[in-house]
């Protein structure tokens, strides 16, 4: 089932999620969802917290990137990472311009190391310890950062995010359009 994805101003893209253990409620169909409703929207990853759960679970598909020259290796990248832990990121920052289903119509560029070493259970809850460059790496230390409550903006200066600040707002008042199903945050009046 395609699940509406949480837009920039919905509380819970800032929560760190919980733990999570085996027994967890249907587990499997909302990795499934999940799926499913990121390749609705035309993502690479998505976390719990843009599908409203505060949990440490996050997709990843990054085959889309085969298609261009030097990634030819990610042609079969599609993994679940439940409960991860970056334990090490190291090598040179680099720019690459991310946009991300929570902030429709926006991209800008972040600046991330290049490799980051990560400890994760995969759906079946086997554990796993690997490290991943490049692409794959971006994709997973952004999803990463949702798990943990982080956005992408908190990565961009505080000069850059004021001059998003118009666009920001037009997202949390639910007046930029996306081409996915979309929650847009309760405003008070």
């Amino acid at each position: 089932m395609v699940l509406p994805v949480y837009a920039y101003g919905n509380p819970v893209l800032r929560e760190d999620g919980e733990t999570l253990t085996p027994d967890y409620p249907d587990l499997q169909q909302l990795i499934d969802d999940m799926f499913e409703t990121m390749y609705a929207s035309n993502g690479v990853g998505l976390a719990a917290q843009q599908i409203g759960k505060s949990i440490r679970l996050f997709i990843v598909d990054a085959s889309p990137f085969a298609e261009d020259e030097g990634y030819e290796h990610l042609k079969d990248f599609k993994k679940v990472f439940i409960n991860p832990e970056i334990i090490e990121e190291t090598g040179d920052e680099w720019a690459f311009n991310e946009g991300c289903l929570s902030f429709p119509e926006l991209r800008f560029d972040v600046d991330r190391q290049e490799t980051v070493k990560l400890k994760y259970l995969d759906r079946d809850f086997k554990e796993h310890t690997e490290v991943f460059d490049g692409i794959a790496a971006r994709i997973i230390q952004h999803e990463y950062d949702h798990v943990k409550g982080v956005l992408f903006i908190d990565r961009i200066s505080g000069l850059k995010r004021k001059m998003l600040s118009k666009k920001l707002n037009l997202i949390t008042k639910g007046m930029v359009r996306a081409s996915y199903k979309i929650k847009y945050p309760k405003l008070k009046k």
